[in-house]
Protein backbone atom coordinates (compact mmCIF):
# COMPACT_ATOMS: atom_id res chain seq x y z
CA UNK A 1 0.00 0.00 0.00
CA UNK A 2 3.07 2.45 1.05
CA UNK A 3 4.76 1.64 -2.27
CA UNK A 4 1.14 2.21 -4.27
CA UNK A 5 0.87 5.82 -2.31
CA UNK A 6 4.33 6.90 -3.24
CA UNK A 7 3.83 5.94 -7.23
CA UNK A 8 1.01 7.89 -7.31
CA UNK A 9 2.51 10.48 -5.77
CA UNK A 10 5.93 10.74 -7.63
CA UNK A 11 3.51 10.68 -10.90
CA UNK A 12 1.74 13.52 -9.28
CA UNK A 13 5.08 15.06 -8.38
CA UNK A 14 6.29 14.40 -12.32
CA UNK A 15 3.41 15.83 -14.40
CA UNK A 16 3.42 18.68 -12.37
CA UNK A 17 7.13 19.05 -13.20
CA UNK A 18 6.48 18.86 -16.90
CA UNK A 19 4.02 21.58 -16.74
CA UNK A 20 6.45 24.11 -14.72
CA UNK A 21 9.00 23.29 -17.49
CA UNK A 22 6.85 23.59 -20.41
CA UNK A 23 5.69 26.86 -19.19
CA UNK A 24 9.64 28.10 -18.36
CA UNK A 25 10.51 26.76 -21.77
CA UNK A 26 7.64 29.11 -23.24
CA UNK A 27 8.96 31.78 -21.39
CA UNK A 28 12.74 30.93 -21.92
CA UNK A 29 11.87 31.17 -25.64
CA UNK A 30 10.36 34.85 -25.78
CA UNK A 31 13.06 35.82 -23.28
CA UNK A 32 15.68 34.27 -25.31
CA UNK A 33 14.68 35.40 -28.85
CA UNK A 34 16.12 36.69 -31.94
CA UNK A 35 15.55 40.80 -29.86
CA UNK A 36 17.93 40.27 -27.02
CA UNK A 37 20.49 37.77 -28.91
CA UNK A 38 20.67 40.91 -31.65
CA UNK A 39 21.14 43.49 -28.04
CA UNK A 40 23.88 41.14 -26.80
CA UNK A 41 26.11 41.25 -29.96
CA UNK A 42 25.28 44.77 -31.06
CA UNK A 43 25.88 46.12 -27.38
CA UNK A 44 29.23 43.98 -27.37
CA UNK A 45 29.88 45.64 -30.58
CA UNK A 46 29.21 49.41 -30.73
CA UNK A 47 31.24 49.10 -26.79
CA UNK A 48 34.23 47.53 -28.66
CA UNK A 49 34.28 50.08 -31.81
CA UNK A 50 33.94 53.14 -29.71
CA UNK A 51 36.48 52.11 -27.52
CA UNK A 52 38.24 51.58 -30.70
CA UNK A 53 39.42 48.17 -29.34
CA UNK A 54 41.67 50.40 -27.00
CA UNK A 55 41.24 47.76 -24.06
CA UNK A 56 42.15 44.52 -25.82
CA UNK A 57 46.12 46.38 -26.13
CA UNK A 58 46.36 46.80 -22.99
CA UNK A 59 46.20 43.41 -21.46
CA UNK A 60 49.70 43.21 -19.62
CA UNK A 61 48.61 46.70 -18.36
CA UNK A 62 45.49 44.92 -17.35
CA UNK A 63 47.26 42.10 -15.50
CA UNK A 64 49.70 44.73 -13.91
CA UNK A 65 46.69 46.21 -12.16
CA UNK A 66 44.70 43.40 -11.67
CA UNK A 67 47.74 42.45 -8.61
CA UNK A 68 48.59 45.90 -7.74
CA UNK A 69 47.04 47.56 -4.87
CA UNK A 70 45.79 51.27 -5.99
CA UNK A 71 47.70 53.83 -3.48
CA UNK A 72 47.10 57.26 -2.60
CA UNK A 73 43.88 58.51 -0.33
CA UNK A 74 41.33 59.09 -3.11
CA UNK A 75 41.16 55.34 -3.70
CA UNK A 76 38.73 54.49 -2.10
CA UNK A 77 36.79 51.00 -1.29
CA UNK A 78 36.16 47.60 0.42
CA UNK A 79 38.24 45.50 -1.17
CA UNK A 80 41.79 45.32 -3.28
CA UNK A 81 41.20 44.96 -7.04
CA UNK A 82 41.90 41.33 -7.23
CA UNK A 83 39.44 40.51 -4.41
CA UNK A 84 36.90 42.91 -6.22
CA UNK A 85 37.51 40.39 -9.30
CA UNK A 86 37.78 36.85 -7.22
CA UNK A 87 34.34 37.85 -6.30
CA UNK A 88 34.02 38.82 -9.88
CA UNK A 89 35.17 35.35 -10.86
CA UNK A 90 33.94 33.49 -7.78
CA UNK A 91 30.17 34.16 -9.38
CA UNK A 92 31.56 33.62 -13.10
CA UNK A 93 33.75 30.56 -13.20
CA UNK A 94 31.53 27.62 -11.83
CA UNK A 95 28.83 25.51 -13.50
CA UNK A 96 28.61 27.94 -16.66
CA UNK A 97 31.83 27.33 -17.68
CA UNK A 98 31.73 23.28 -16.88
CA UNK A 99 27.56 22.42 -17.27
CA UNK A 100 26.92 25.49 -19.45
CA UNK A 101 29.66 24.79 -22.09
CA UNK A 102 28.59 21.09 -22.07
CA UNK A 103 24.37 22.24 -22.38
CA UNK A 104 25.21 24.71 -24.88
CA UNK A 105 27.16 22.15 -27.36
CA UNK A 106 24.66 19.31 -26.34
CA UNK A 107 21.52 21.28 -27.56
CA UNK A 108 23.27 23.49 -30.24
CA UNK A 109 26.22 21.44 -31.46
CA UNK A 110 29.68 22.45 -31.84
CA UNK A 111 29.07 25.88 -33.30
CA UNK A 112 27.29 26.61 -30.07
CA UNK A 113 30.89 26.84 -28.89
CA UNK A 114 32.04 28.83 -31.70
CA UNK A 115 29.19 31.57 -30.78
CA UNK A 116 30.21 31.20 -27.52
CA UNK A 117 33.56 32.61 -28.11
CA UNK A 118 32.04 35.52 -30.17
CA UNK A 119 29.78 36.78 -27.77
CA UNK A 120 32.65 36.22 -24.99
CA UNK A 121 35.07 38.27 -27.25
CA UNK A 122 32.86 41.66 -27.95
CA UNK A 123 31.89 40.92 -24.07
CA UNK A 124 35.46 41.66 -23.30
CA UNK A 125 34.35 44.99 -24.32
CA UNK A 126 31.07 44.99 -22.35
CA UNK A 127 32.99 44.02 -19.71
CA UNK A 128 34.96 46.63 -19.86
CA UNK A 129 32.73 49.53 -19.66
CA UNK A 130 30.51 47.74 -16.95
CA UNK A 131 33.51 48.06 -14.58
CA UNK A 132 34.63 51.71 -15.73
CA UNK A 133 30.72 52.89 -15.29
CA UNK A 134 30.28 50.74 -11.69
CA UNK A 135 33.41 52.83 -10.18
CA UNK A 136 32.56 56.05 -12.18
CA UNK A 137 29.11 56.27 -10.62
CA UNK A 138 29.48 54.26 -7.54
CA UNK A 139 27.95 56.04 -4.13
CA UNK A 140 30.34 56.21 -1.00
CA UNK A 141 28.63 56.73 2.38
CA UNK A 142 30.57 58.25 5.32
CA UNK A 143 31.41 55.10 6.71
CA UNK A 144 33.46 54.03 3.95
CA UNK A 145 30.13 51.38 2.50
CA UNK A 146 30.82 50.97 -1.37
CA UNK A 147 27.13 50.44 -3.46
CA UNK A 148 27.65 50.76 -6.76
CA UNK A 149 26.19 48.69 -10.24
CA UNK A 150 24.02 48.91 -13.07
CA UNK A 151 21.14 50.70 -11.17
CA UNK A 152 23.53 53.64 -10.08
CA UNK A 153 25.24 54.34 -13.46
CA UNK A 154 21.77 53.97 -15.34
CA UNK A 155 19.99 56.44 -12.25
CA UNK A 156 23.08 58.98 -12.23
CA UNK A 157 24.40 58.40 -15.68
CA UNK A 158 21.21 58.69 -18.00
CA UNK A 159 19.74 60.69 -15.01
CA UNK A 160 16.94 60.70 -12.72
CA UNK A 161 14.09 60.14 -15.42
CA UNK A 162 15.77 56.92 -15.86
CA UNK A 163 15.70 55.62 -12.23
CA UNK A 164 12.35 53.24 -13.56
CA UNK A 165 15.00 51.10 -15.97
CA UNK A 166 17.42 51.29 -12.75
CA UNK A 167 14.70 49.91 -10.43
CA UNK A 168 13.51 47.38 -13.24
CA UNK A 169 17.65 46.08 -12.77
CA UNK A 170 17.80 45.59 -9.46
CA UNK A 171 14.37 43.49 -9.41
CA UNK A 172 15.36 41.22 -11.91
CA UNK A 173 18.90 41.15 -10.72
CA UNK A 174 17.68 40.18 -7.08
CA UNK A 175 15.31 37.43 -9.35
CA UNK A 176 18.19 35.79 -10.90
CA UNK A 177 20.27 35.46 -7.88
CA UNK A 178 17.51 33.59 -6.32
CA UNK A 179 15.77 31.31 -8.37
CA UNK A 180 18.46 31.46 -11.18
CA UNK A 181 21.41 31.48 -11.61
CA UNK A 182 23.28 32.19 -8.12
CA UNK A 183 21.42 29.13 -6.47
CA UNK A 184 19.26 26.35 -8.32
CA UNK A 185 21.78 25.68 -11.38
CA UNK A 186 24.79 25.67 -8.71
CA UNK A 187 23.41 23.53 -6.01
CA UNK A 188 22.08 21.43 -8.65
CA UNK A 189 25.37 20.83 -10.36
CA UNK A 190 27.38 19.94 -7.54
CA UNK A 191 24.75 17.27 -6.27
CA UNK A 192 24.05 15.76 -9.64
CA UNK A 193 28.03 15.54 -9.78
CA UNK A 194 28.23 13.82 -6.17
CA UNK A 195 25.33 12.02 -7.28
CA UNK A 196 27.12 10.35 -10.20
CA UNK A 197 30.24 9.94 -7.99
CA UNK A 198 28.80 7.92 -5.26
CA UNK A 199 25.36 6.41 -6.48
CA UNK A 200 26.18 6.45 -10.49
CA UNK A 201 23.66 3.28 -10.79
CA UNK A 202 20.87 4.80 -8.83
CA UNK A 203 17.44 4.62 -10.32
CA UNK A 204 15.09 7.67 -9.33
CA UNK A 205 12.14 5.18 -10.26
CA UNK A 206 13.52 2.54 -7.71
CA UNK A 207 11.00 3.10 -4.85
CA UNK A 208 13.15 0.83 -2.65
CA UNK A 209 16.10 2.39 -2.08
CA UNK A 210 17.56 6.84 -1.76
CA UNK A 211 15.16 8.78 0.11
CA UNK A 212 11.77 10.36 -0.19
CA UNK A 213 11.13 13.78 -0.82
CA UNK A 214 8.67 16.01 -2.05
CA UNK A 215 7.07 13.14 -4.16
CA UNK A 216 9.90 11.83 -5.64
CA UNK A 217 12.94 9.47 -4.97
CA UNK A 218 16.80 10.99 -4.45
CA UNK A 219 20.13 9.44 -3.95
CA UNK A 220 21.27 9.56 0.07
CA UNK A 221 24.73 11.06 -1.68
CA UNK A 222 21.89 14.12 -3.11
CA UNK A 223 20.51 15.13 -0.22
CA UNK A 224 23.60 14.85 2.09
CA UNK A 225 25.52 16.96 -0.46
CA UNK A 226 22.60 19.52 -0.77
CA UNK A 227 22.64 19.64 3.00
CA UNK A 228 26.63 20.06 3.22
CA UNK A 229 26.28 23.11 0.94
CA UNK A 230 23.79 24.79 2.74
CA UNK A 231 25.45 24.70 5.86
CA UNK A 232 28.89 25.46 4.24
CA UNK A 233 26.89 28.90 2.40
CA UNK A 234 25.10 29.68 5.98
CA UNK A 235 28.26 29.85 7.44
CA UNK A 236 29.97 32.22 5.09
CA UNK A 237 27.67 34.43 3.91
CA UNK A 238 26.89 35.76 7.66
CA UNK A 239 30.62 36.96 7.53
CA UNK A 240 29.44 39.25 4.00
CA UNK A 241 31.80 40.75 1.58
CA UNK A 242 35.18 40.70 3.12
CA UNK A 243 34.70 36.60 4.23
CA UNK A 244 33.29 36.18 0.33
CA UNK A 245 36.54 37.83 -0.80
CA UNK A 246 39.00 36.22 1.35
CA UNK A 247 37.06 32.72 0.09
CA UNK A 248 37.42 33.21 -3.30
CA UNK A 249 40.65 34.68 -3.18
CA UNK A 250 41.91 31.45 -2.36
CA UNK A 251 39.97 28.86 -4.37
CA UNK A 252 38.90 30.56 -7.01
CA UNK A 253 42.95 30.86 -8.57
CA UNK A 254 43.72 27.62 -7.30
CA UNK A 255 40.70 25.58 -8.93
CA UNK A 256 40.81 27.51 -12.39
CA UNK A 257 44.68 26.56 -13.13
CA UNK A 258 43.99 23.04 -11.79
CA UNK A 259 41.31 22.60 -14.50
CA UNK A 260 43.03 24.78 -17.20
CA UNK A 261 46.31 21.77 -16.22
CA UNK A 262 43.78 19.17 -17.03
CA UNK A 263 41.69 20.11 -19.69
CA UNK A 264 45.64 20.80 -21.47
CA UNK A 265 46.84 17.91 -20.37
CA UNK A 266 43.54 15.90 -22.56
CA UNK A 267 43.88 18.15 -25.33
CA UNK A 268 47.82 17.44 -25.44
CA UNK A 269 47.08 13.63 -25.83
CA UNK A 270 45.06 14.37 -29.12
CA UNK A 271 46.87 16.73 -30.52
CA UNK A 272 46.45 14.94 -34.03
CA UNK A 273 42.59 15.80 -34.00
CA UNK A 274 43.14 19.45 -33.11
CA UNK A 275 42.48 20.38 -36.71
CA UNK A 276 39.32 18.28 -37.21
CA UNK A 277 37.74 19.64 -33.80
CA UNK A 278 38.35 23.44 -34.99
CA UNK A 279 36.91 22.90 -38.37
CA UNK A 280 34.15 21.01 -36.92
CA UNK A 281 32.76 23.65 -34.77
CA UNK A 282 33.47 26.14 -36.87
CA UNK A 283 31.76 24.45 -39.62
CA UNK A 284 28.47 23.57 -37.44
CA UNK A 285 28.20 27.71 -36.78
CA UNK A 286 27.38 28.32 -40.01
CA UNK A 287 26.06 24.75 -41.01
CA UNK A 288 25.23 22.63 -38.38
CA UNK A 289 23.22 19.36 -39.91
CA UNK A 290 25.86 19.33 -42.73
CA UNK A 291 28.63 19.41 -40.15
CA UNK A 292 26.92 17.08 -37.70
CA UNK A 293 25.28 14.72 -40.34
CA UNK A 294 22.11 16.17 -39.31
CA UNK A 295 22.35 15.65 -35.40
CA UNK A 296 21.67 19.34 -34.36
CA UNK A 297 18.77 22.06 -36.20
CA UNK A 298 20.01 25.38 -37.04
CA UNK A 299 22.14 28.28 -37.36
CA UNK A 300 19.76 30.01 -35.32
CA UNK A 301 19.55 27.15 -32.81
CA UNK A 302 23.26 26.87 -31.95
CA UNK A 303 23.76 31.15 -31.72
CA UNK A 304 20.86 31.09 -29.19
CA UNK A 305 22.78 28.38 -26.98
CA UNK A 306 25.81 29.60 -27.32
CA UNK A 307 24.87 33.11 -26.87
CA UNK A 308 22.97 32.24 -23.94
CA UNK A 309 25.72 30.40 -22.17
CA UNK A 310 27.92 32.93 -22.96
CA UNK A 311 26.42 35.62 -20.92
CA UNK A 312 25.50 32.70 -18.44
CA UNK A 313 29.52 31.81 -17.94
CA UNK A 314 31.44 35.32 -18.39
CA UNK A 315 27.86 37.39 -17.30
CA UNK A 316 29.64 40.27 -19.88
CA UNK A 317 26.12 42.46 -20.09
CA UNK A 318 24.62 41.00 -17.66
CA UNK A 319 25.19 43.47 -15.10
CA UNK A 320 26.37 41.43 -12.29
CA UNK A 321 30.10 41.95 -11.93
CA UNK A 322 30.05 45.75 -11.99
CA UNK A 323 28.29 45.32 -8.75
CA UNK A 324 31.53 43.81 -7.59
CA UNK A 325 33.63 46.38 -9.02
CA UNK A 326 31.97 48.58 -7.47
CA UNK A 327 33.47 48.00 -4.50
CA UNK A 328 37.54 47.92 -5.29
CA UNK A 329 40.31 50.23 -4.16
CA UNK A 330 40.79 52.30 -6.68
CA UNK A 331 40.23 56.28 -7.98
CA UNK A 332 40.26 55.65 -11.95
CA UNK A 333 37.78 54.26 -13.02
CA UNK A 334 39.32 52.99 -16.19
CA UNK A 335 41.67 51.32 -14.54
CA UNK A 336 39.05 48.65 -12.56
CA UNK A 337 37.45 48.31 -16.11
CA UNK A 338 40.50 46.89 -17.47
CA UNK A 339 40.52 44.82 -14.31
CA UNK A 340 36.88 43.70 -14.40
CA UNK A 341 37.78 42.88 -18.21
CA UNK A 342 39.90 40.35 -17.20
CA UNK A 343 37.41 38.64 -15.81
CA UNK A 344 35.83 37.47 -18.90
CA UNK A 345 39.63 36.24 -20.50
CA UNK A 346 39.44 34.20 -18.04
CA UNK A 347 36.46 32.22 -18.19
CA UNK A 348 37.09 32.33 -22.31
CA UNK A 349 39.79 30.27 -21.92
CA UNK A 350 38.54 27.50 -19.11
CA UNK A 351 34.87 27.79 -21.38
CA UNK A 352 36.82 27.01 -24.52
CA UNK A 353 39.16 24.54 -23.08
CA UNK A 354 36.23 23.14 -21.73
CA UNK A 355 34.53 22.90 -25.10
CA UNK A 356 37.53 21.50 -27.18
CA UNK A 357 37.33 18.67 -24.36
CA UNK A 358 34.04 17.91 -25.53
CA UNK A 359 34.04 18.24 -29.24
CA UNK A 360 37.24 15.80 -28.83
CA UNK A 361 34.99 13.12 -27.26
CA UNK A 362 32.06 13.63 -29.29
CA UNK A 363 29.87 13.07 -26.02
CA UNK A 364 27.36 15.83 -26.79
CA UNK A 365 25.89 13.67 -29.86
CA UNK A 366 22.27 13.00 -28.78
CA UNK A 367 22.07 9.12 -29.45
CA UNK A 368 24.21 9.18 -26.37
CA UNK A 369 21.70 10.54 -24.68
CA UNK A 370 23.83 12.78 -21.79
CA UNK A 371 23.26 16.21 -20.55
CA UNK A 372 24.19 18.39 -18.69
CA UNK A 373 27.41 17.41 -16.18
CA UNK A 374 27.62 14.25 -17.40
CA UNK A 375 28.20 15.57 -20.76
CA UNK A 376 31.67 16.94 -19.57
CA UNK A 377 32.57 13.56 -17.40
CA UNK A 378 32.49 11.13 -20.35
CA UNK A 379 34.55 13.46 -22.54
CA UNK A 380 37.37 13.59 -19.42
CA UNK A 381 36.09 10.00 -19.24
CA UNK A 382 37.65 9.70 -22.96
CA UNK A 383 40.02 11.78 -22.60
CA UNK A 384 41.87 10.04 -19.64
CA UNK A 385 41.58 6.71 -21.10
CA UNK A 386 44.95 6.05 -20.88
CA UNK A 387 44.69 5.55 -17.41
CA UNK A 388 43.64 2.81 -15.42
CA UNK A 389 40.17 3.65 -14.27
CA UNK A 390 39.28 6.79 -16.37
CA UNK A 391 35.63 6.95 -14.92
CA UNK A 392 36.57 7.12 -11.83
CA UNK A 393 39.11 9.89 -11.87
CA UNK A 394 36.96 11.98 -14.65
CA UNK A 395 33.42 11.58 -12.13
CA UNK A 396 36.26 12.84 -9.36
CA UNK A 397 37.71 15.64 -10.91
CA UNK A 398 34.03 17.01 -12.01
CA UNK A 399 32.35 16.50 -8.85
CA UNK A 400 35.99 18.38 -6.73
CA UNK A 401 35.69 21.37 -9.48
CA UNK A 402 32.09 21.80 -9.86
CA UNK A 403 31.95 22.01 -6.07
CA UNK A 404 34.11 24.34 -5.46
CA UNK A 405 33.54 26.78 -8.32
CA UNK A 406 29.71 26.31 -8.12
CA UNK A 407 29.96 26.91 -4.17
CA UNK A 408 31.65 30.19 -4.61
CA UNK A 409 29.52 31.09 -7.33
CA UNK A 410 26.92 31.03 -4.59
CA UNK A 411 28.52 33.16 -2.80
CA UNK A 412 28.91 35.52 -4.98
CA UNK A 413 25.27 36.24 -6.68
CA UNK A 414 24.32 36.29 -2.76
CA UNK A 415 26.88 39.85 -2.63
CA UNK A 416 24.71 40.71 -6.07
CA UNK A 417 21.53 40.05 -4.88
CA UNK A 418 21.76 41.88 -1.49
CA UNK A 419 23.59 44.81 -3.22
CA UNK A 420 20.47 45.19 -5.77
CA UNK A 421 17.80 44.50 -2.60
CA UNK A 422 19.92 47.22 -0.45
CA UNK A 423 19.42 49.75 -3.96
CA UNK A 424 15.70 49.03 -3.76
CA UNK A 425 14.99 49.41 0.11
CA UNK A 426 18.04 51.08 1.83
CA UNK A 427 20.67 50.03 4.31
CA UNK A 428 17.32 47.83 6.73
CA UNK A 429 19.68 45.12 8.05
CA UNK A 430 15.89 42.71 8.74
CA UNK A 431 15.19 43.07 5.21
CA UNK A 432 18.61 41.84 4.18
CA UNK A 433 18.66 39.31 6.60
CA UNK A 434 15.42 37.68 5.68
CA UNK A 435 16.40 37.53 1.80
CA UNK A 436 19.60 35.96 3.05
CA UNK A 437 17.93 33.04 4.79
CA UNK A 438 15.63 32.90 1.80
CA UNK A 439 18.80 32.88 -0.19
CA UNK A 440 19.98 29.67 1.92
CA UNK A 441 16.66 27.90 1.96
CA UNK A 442 16.55 27.81 -1.67
CA UNK A 443 19.79 26.39 -2.07
CA UNK A 444 18.66 23.93 0.17
CA UNK A 445 15.55 22.89 -2.07
CA UNK A 446 17.92 23.48 -5.47
CA UNK A 447 18.84 20.03 -5.80
CA UNK A 448 14.65 18.68 -6.24
CA UNK A 449 14.28 20.40 -9.34
CA UNK A 450 15.05 19.43 -12.95
CA UNK A 451 17.14 20.19 -15.11
CA UNK A 452 15.35 21.68 -17.54
CA UNK A 453 13.66 23.81 -15.23
CA UNK A 454 16.54 25.16 -13.55
CA UNK A 455 18.36 26.54 -16.83
CA UNK A 456 15.04 27.47 -17.94
CA UNK A 457 14.86 29.46 -14.97
CA UNK A 458 18.68 31.18 -14.96
CA UNK A 459 18.22 31.75 -18.66
CA UNK A 460 14.76 33.59 -18.31
CA UNK A 461 15.66 36.07 -15.40
CA UNK A 462 19.34 36.75 -16.99
CA UNK A 463 17.54 37.51 -20.29
CA UNK A 464 15.32 39.91 -17.94
CA UNK A 465 18.47 41.14 -16.28
CA UNK A 466 20.38 41.82 -19.37
CA UNK A 467 17.98 44.11 -20.91
CA UNK A 468 18.00 47.38 -18.79
CA UNK A 469 21.81 46.79 -18.71
CA UNK A 470 22.10 46.69 -21.96
CA UNK A 471 20.52 49.89 -22.69
CA UNK A 472 22.22 51.63 -20.42
CA UNK A 473 25.93 50.71 -21.58
CA UNK A 474 24.74 51.40 -25.47
CA UNK A 475 23.82 54.94 -24.12
CA UNK A 476 26.51 55.73 -21.80
CA UNK A 477 29.01 54.66 -24.79
CA UNK A 478 30.37 57.65 -25.42
CA UNK A 479 30.74 58.83 -21.37
CA UNK A 480 33.06 55.16 -21.59
CA UNK A 481 35.02 56.17 -24.52
CA UNK A 482 35.64 59.86 -22.99
CA UNK A 483 36.96 58.39 -19.82
CA UNK A 484 39.25 55.63 -20.99
CA UNK A 485 41.01 58.62 -23.41
CA UNK A 486 41.59 60.69 -20.03
CA UNK A 487 43.09 57.86 -18.09
CA UNK A 488 45.52 56.98 -21.13
CA UNK A 489 46.31 60.31 -21.52
CA UNK A 490 47.25 61.04 -17.46
CA UNK A 491 49.39 57.27 -18.35
CA UNK A 492 51.68 58.46 -21.42
CA UNK A 493 52.14 61.84 -19.28
CA UNK A 494 53.95 59.92 -16.50
CA UNK A 495 57.14 58.85 -18.34
CA UNK A 496 54.83 57.07 -21.75
CA UNK A 497 53.19 53.68 -20.27
CA UNK A 498 54.47 53.99 -16.65
CA UNK A 499 51.82 52.72 -14.31
CA UNK A 500 49.54 55.82 -13.12
CA UNK A 501 48.61 55.75 -9.02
Amino acid sequence: MNAMIAAAAAEASSGWLVKLSSLVDTIDSYVWGRPLILTVLVTGVLVTSFLRMEHLFHLKRAFHYMVRTEKGEEATGEVSAFGALCTALSATIGTGSIVGVATAIGMGGPGALFWMMVAAFFGMGTKYAEGLLAVKYRDVDKEGKVLGGPFYYIEKGLGRKWKPLAVMFAIFGTLAALFGIGTITQIHGITSAVQLFFDSGFDPNDMSTGLHLFGSTYSVSTVVAGAVVTLATAMVLIGGLQRIATVSTFIVPFMAVTYLVMCIFIILGNLSQILWAMQTIVRSAFNPAAATGGAVGSIFVAMQMGIARSIFATEAGLGSAPIAAAAARTKEPARQGLVCMMGTFFTIIICLMTGITIVLAETWRPELGLEGANITIEAFSRGLSFLPNSSYTAKLFIMVSLGFFAFTTILGWDYYAERCLEYLVGKKKGVIMTYRFLYILVVAVGPYLTVSVVWGLADVFNGLMAFPNLIALILLSPVVWTTTKEFLAKCREREKWIEYD
